[in-house]
């Protein structure tokens, strides 16, 4: 399988939101991705598809704004997620595809930090770890609640990190 990682467009919405109801067993994070839409909060949609003929949508990842600051000041900063994967190609390497082009897109786009919640075992090998977001007080403080640092600037010893409003019906 050829894979191919693009920005999503406007017509890709439907094929999103399918994504994601296949993907987990709720609607919430078809939900989330469309209310981070609506709300102008989205910074950067990716989709995965097969390069053939019939491009069928096989993946979604999100990055929306966050509002992160520090005793240093604010910083620029993102949250990964909702990451979905049609089930058939999950643990195919798409998801992994997905988080590496979002992370390199928001590296070049002069983004400083990008935090996810989420595995631990499978977020490190990107080099996300929860040290890194230990400094920060959020709702989701914990060893799940992970940051990768993409800049050379320096982490406070305190800050508060909050994802954009939409995360707030997930809780």
């Amino acid at each position: 399988m050829t894979l191919h990682v693009r920005p999503a467009g406007a017509a890709d919405a439907p094929a999103i939101r399918a994504v994601h109801l296949a993907a987990f067993p709720t609607a919430q994070e078809a939900d989330l991705v469309e209310r981070l839409e609506a709300d102008g909060d989205a910074v950067l949609s990716l989709v995965a598809e097969e390069a053939r003929a019939r491009k069928e949508i096989l993946g979604h990842l999100m990055l929306s704004r966050m509002r992160v600051t520090g005793n240093f000041g604010l910083f620029r900063a993102l949250g990964l997620g909702p990451i979905g994967v049609l089930p058939d190609r999950q643990r195919s390497g798409l998801g992994s595809a997905l988080i590496v082009e979002a992370l390199a897109m928001a590296r070049a786009g002069g983004e400083e930090l990008i935090f996810v919640l989420g595995e631990p075992a499978f977020y490190r090998r990107f080099g996300f770890s929860a040290e890194a977001a230990a400094p920060f007080e959020s709702p989701y403080a914990g060893p799940y609640l992970m940051a990768l640092p993409l800049t050379g600037r320096a982490l406070p010893s305190a800050g508060r990190a909050d994802y954009a409003p939409a995360f707030a019906s997930l809780e």
